[in-house]
């Protein structure tokens, strides 16, 4: 290759537009059926753990607070979960979806890596230390 042609190519390669998108600064759209982030809906669920025995990855925790009344606490670790929808598409009762829309979950630090889905007084119980399934006791003056 003569110098008169790499020189030639050099200042044509200056001169264009970059062929890479400026992620950071500008977000793509994400296609419709991309698979992100688990969401759980609690008033749909009866508690068949089929999402559990399904998921390859063992990302999926389904925490007994009340079986009989249908209360239940899901652990989600999103570090394990592999994204492949297997939960989502056992699941009969459709409490189960991935959002399109969060994508992005790289962190810093692993505390957001584990995710509780459910009533938030179940939850704050169970962070507690409170021995899963027991009812809280109250005493009585």
């Amino acid at each position: 290759m003569r110098m008169g042609s790499m020189l030639r190519d050099t200042l044509q390669s200056i001169l264009k537009k970059p062929a890479t998108d400026g992620y950071p600064a500008t977000r793509p759209t994400a296609p419709e059926r991309l698979r992100g982030r688990l969401y759980w809906d609690p008033s749909r669920c009866s508690g068949c753990r089929l999402c559990i025995k399904d998921c390859p990855a063992n990302a999926i925790e389904l925490i007994d607070i009340d079986r009989k009344n249908k209360r239940f606490v899901m652990r989600y670790h999103i570090d394990r979960c592999t994204y492949c929808a297997q939960c989502v598409v056992n699941c009969r009762f459709d409490c189960l979806s991935m959002s399109a829309e969060e994508w992005e979950l790289a962190a810093v630090s692993c505390e957001p890596f584990e995710v509780y889905y459910g009533d938030e007084a179940d939850i704050e119980r169970l962070l507690a230390g409170c021995p899963e399934g027991e009812p809280e006791k109250v005493e009585e003056n």
